[in-house]
């Protein structure tokens, strides 16, 4: 069983003046597919807050992944594809690339995504969208493969060659 740990940003959600649908929505999801949610983090986007978080986590392996929620898109605000970048050590660029093609097929406006996803430690970050149908259709995409590449980068398995 692999760990998750879930990251909203929301200024909003943060100070109480908004419900977290898609920390929710990011728990049922990873449940199901057999995953153990072990941290919930509701934050304000504020760039030093999502980092220290990131590091946290990675640099204390308490996690396998790492899925944020919100603040990838155009607003001031929208820093978490930066705060992210900047604590990465590895880029993982098809996860995020998949998400945006996948979601392209449902709405033009999903090439205005900024996520990013990339590797710390052995701690794979992704980050989705903060609205819940786009946390719901990314995350449902995309979650069949991640166990492979978790079992990869934690070294649960060693050969992914097909014969």
């Amino acid at each position: 069983m692999f760990r998750v740990a879930i990251i909203c940003m929301s200024d909003k959600g943060s100070k109480g003046e908004r419900e977290d649908i898609s920390t929710k929505v990011i728990e049922e999801i990873t449940i199901k597919n057999g995953y153990e949610v072990v941290k919930k983090i509701l934050i304000p986007d504020k760039y030093e807050e999502i980092q220290k978080n990131l590091i946290e986590i990675c640099d204390n392996n308490q996690a396998d992944l790492i899925i944020t929620t919100g603040g990838t898109g155009f607003a001031k605000r929208d820093i978490t594809p930066e705060a992210t970048e900047s604590v990465i050590e590895r880029k993982v660029p098809g996860i995020s690339e998949a998400i945006r093609n996948y979601s392209m097929t449902i709405t033009k406006k999903a090439m205005l995504s900024r996520g990013v996803s990339g590797i710390r430690k052995e701690t794979l970050i992704i980050n989705l969208p903060g609205s819940p149908k786009a946390v719901r259709e990314s995350l449902e995409y995309i979650i069949p493969e991640l166990w492979h590449g978790l079992e990869i980068l934690t070294g649960k398995a060693f050969d992914c060659a097909r014969k």
